[in-house]
């Protein structure tokens, strides 16, 4: 069983960033929406808070290497202890198969993280050791720095949000169609405004289809034309009226704004397995 586990994770780590052992199933929906197929975003974390002696779902993420996972930085509280689950599909299976839980080494959030008007909404996991990539665990590529998507460009937030409005928290993994809303329309004075920088980016506002509650820190997924997924938001903030606003999309962190940040803060002092090196993008 080990020489197993050995060559799956060296096999995963000869394999391309992007590319998922399981192809996800693409006419899924978040809010009101469907299940994702098991292990198709394998890049997919849970962020968990203890609470006396049980974890607690609180937050998405994604890993970008084998000890380091981004999420927001909304998600993060000093008076809290994480844990990251890995390889995860339902949060009511502790055992899991695939799945791992990782204790937090350190966690550095943006410098420049300003929680009044929800600006440079990032932060970097590191892990207390490396975890093993496999087919259920897995990163995804990073855009090139500055990359900026075209109006509609098809993306899928995937996450264990609530599944509406001040509905129920999802227990398996969920993942919807949100296309790019460019910056020329979000910041339109009936859609986000000014409240929306070109640091972000906007997806959804169909009134149908977004992200919710508990899927903050999450990925927004674009394939890339070469068939791999690259990671181009990180969920931050949507409506206070409802989790699908028509005119007020989801807005996210936009990755590729913060690539230097990354790298600067991110990058490995010592190689351990699998590791990315900086800039982790292919």
């Amino acid at each position: 069983m080990l020489g197993i586990t050995v060559v799956a994770a060296l096999l995963a780590c000869a394999s391309s960033c992007g590319v998922p052992s399981f192809p996800p199933n693409l006419s899924a929906r978040v809010v009101g929406g469907e299940d994702a197929r098991p292990h198709s975003w394998p890049w997919q974390i849970s962020l968990q808070y203890l609470s006396g002696s049980t974890w607690s779902h609180t937050c998405g993420g994604f890993l970008i290497s084998s000890t380091h996972v981004l999420t927001a930085a909304h998600c993060i509280s000093n008076s809290r202890t994480y844990r990251v689950g890995l390889g995860k599909n339902n949060l009511e299976v502790e055992d899991e198969e695939g799945s791992v839980y990782m204790a937090v080494d350190t966690i550095f959030v943006h410098e420049k993280w300003n929680s009044f008007l929800v600006r440079n909404d990032i932060a970097l996991i590191k892990l207390a050791e490396p975890v093993l990539l496999s087919d259920t665990i897995q990163v995804p590529c990073l855009p090139q720095e500055g990359t900026v998507l075209a109006q509609d460009y098809p993306c899928y937030v995937t996450g264990w949000g609530r599944l509406w409005t001040n509905g129920p928290i999802a227990d398996v993994l969920q993942q919807g169609l949100q296309p790019v809303v460019d910056y020329a329309t979000c910041s339109q004075s009936d859609w986000w405004g000014t409240t929306v920088r070109d640091t972000m980016v906007c997806a959804g506002g169909d009134g149908v289809i977004s992200a919710c509650n508990g899927d903050s820190g999450g990925p927004l997924n674009c394939q890339a034309e070469n068939g791999s997924w690259e990671v181009h938001g990180i969920v931050s903030f949507g409506s206070s009226l409802g989790c699908n606003t028509r005119k007020k999309p989801a807005v996210f962190t936009r990755v590729s704004a913060y690539i230097d940040w990354i790298n600067e803060v991110g990058a490995p002092s010592t190689p351990s397995p699998c590791t990315l090196p900086p800039p982790w993008v292919q």
